[in-house]
Formats: C-alpha cells, structure tokens, sequence
C-alpha cells in the first residue's frame, strides 16, 4: 500500500489511533546559556482528542506517576534543547494511560494559551521571562519578585498549588 502510495505523492501519512490517551502539557523556559527548568505541567481532565480549550485543565497533573512525570519533564528539557530554543516553549504530550509510551503531540516555541494558566497557577511571570531571555538576559539574571527576590528566576516553582480551568461558552450569541 505504501509503495502505490508513494508513487503517485512524494509524501505518506501514516497514523495511529489513541484514544482514550492522556493529554499533558509542559511549560519551558531556556536562555542562552542553557540554563533550563520547566515551570508547569498541566493535564487535561479529557482524554486526547477534546482541545485543549473546550477540555477542563488541571495544574499541575494530578493523575501521573512520580515516573511519568520525570520522563515528560526530561523529554521537554531534552526537546527545547535540541531544538535550541531560547525562551518559552510549550510541549504537548499524548500519555498512554496504562504504560510509560507517549508522543509528542506539538512544540509550540512561544507562549500559548496555556501560558497564561501556568503564569497565574504558579506566580511565574512567563511572558515577562520570555521577553528578557529574548533580549539576551539569562535566567541567573533575573530576580524572581514572588521571592522578593531572593532567589533567582532559574528555580522552578514549588508544587505547592492546585489550579483548575473550567471552559465557559458563551451561548449567548447564538441567541
């Protein structure tokens, strides 16, 4: 099939169901000296397939083992290093729900939606990080304010919370 295939497109798409999978987001920050710490992990109430935007989001995971969570965390911390991003980066992930197999599902080098979920869940200034790496400014650099500044913005922020978004639609409109 593949071979009729590729003799009439120079491209194949192949693709592999998975359902019921979980959806796991993380959010990155790296500056050009390769100092790099994710700042939150999110999880998605729904399984795959239900966006991101219309699925009920909880900060951090709730549902992942001590070792799925470290293997995301690497996998994220490997990924924006290979791809040399500097600044923040959102990696999403598809988790099978009852084995350690996973996919990335997209990269999104630049602050997204769930940025601004992850910046209020954990206090971490994202967008205001994500402008000082741009400009050369490295993370030891920075003062983290929550801390009064005591500490540098090159720690990641303590699990100390539980942040939960529920999508509102507006219906109204419709009317």
């Amino acid at each position: 099939l593949a071979t009729k295939a590729l003799a009439v497109s120079p491209q194949l798409l192949i693709e592999k169901s998975m359902l019921g999978w979980k959806e796991v987001e993380y959010e990155v920050v790296r500056d050009q000296l390769d100092n790099c710490i994710t700042v939150c992990n999110m999880e998605n109430f729904d399984p795959l397939g239900v966006h991101t935007g219309d699925s009920i989001v909880i900060a951090p995971s709730q549902t992942l083992s001590n070792e799925e969570y470290h293997m995301l965390r690497s996998a994220a911390l490997r990924v924006v290093r290979h791809l040399g991003i500097v600044g923040e980066c959102n990696i999403q992930y598809a988790l099978h729900p009852e084995s350690l197999e996973y996919c990335i599902i997209e990269v999104n080098p630049r602050l997204s939606r769930s940025s601004a979920l992850a910046s209020k869940a954990t206090g971490y200034p994202l967008a205001f990080v994500a402008a000082k790496l741009s400009m050369g400014v490295t993370l030891p650099e920075l003062r983290n304010t929550v801390t009064g500044g005591a500490t540098i913005m090159g720690f990641e922020p303590a699990l100390d919370y539980c942040v939960t978004k529920v999508p509102r639609w507006d219906l109204g409109k419709f009317q």
